[in-house]
């Protein structure tokens, strides 16, 4: 199965997937992102878009990846990616839903929460992600309405365990003590600074 955790800048897709995998034998967090990196480290600058998303071979390159994945992995495959163009995420997955079961989720918050939660992760009013705030929630009102966890009042934890219920996994149950636990949210953290 693909777990597909869509949601805004600060929402906590990531978070939520490195959980959810800590907490599913065998899955695999699989991270679209490192394809637009690639993609802008190997343009000259003057092809660059503001949005990797809008290179039709980002969206190539990771339906092809993830079909390579599903069809010869055994284990669930978890992705915590952005996408608000209905007609982008369409072009992802609707060939792969054909074959293989996706579950896609929106971590859905409200403005300032998820400002509070870029802010928690030093990134202010003005950074890119923040500026994208507005797109992502009116998309996730309009176009892309799958099914929405709501998150404002939500710890990681939380949001781990509805995913599960949701796709109807079977969680290990969390042993980690709270220190642990923290430390393990900011390794990811800090592992995801770009």
């Amino acid at each position: 199965m693909i777990i597909w955790i869509n949601g805004a800048f600060g929402s906590g897709k990531t978070q939520a997937a490195y959980e959810l995998r800590r907490r599913l034998p065998g899955s695999y967090v699989y991270d679209p992102e490192n394809t637009g990196y690639f993609i802008r480290k190997n343009l000259p600058k003057s092809l660059y878009v503001d949005d990797f998303q809008d290179y039709p071979m980002w969206r190539s390159f990771n339906r092809d990846m993830l079909e390579h994945a599903a069809a010869n992995y055994a284990g669930d495959i978890i992705v915590p990616m952005t996408v608000t163009d209905r007609a982008y995420l369409d072009e992802i997955t609707g060939a792969l839903s054909e074959k293989h079961a996706i579950k896609h989720f929106i971590l859905y918050a409200e403005r300032d929460t998820l400002l509070k939660r870029l802010a928690s992760r030093l990134e202010g009013k003005n950074s890119w992600a923040a500026r994208q705030i507005d797109r992502c929630i009116t998309a996730f009102q309009k176009d892309i309405t799958e099914v929405k966890i709501h998150t404002d009042h939500m710890s990681i934890f939380q949001v781990v365990e509805a995913i599960g219920e949701l796709s109807g996994v079977s969680l290990l149950e969390d042993r980690r003590s709270g220190l642990k636990r923290r430390l393990d949210r900011l390794a990811v953290q800090c592992g995801h600074i770009r």
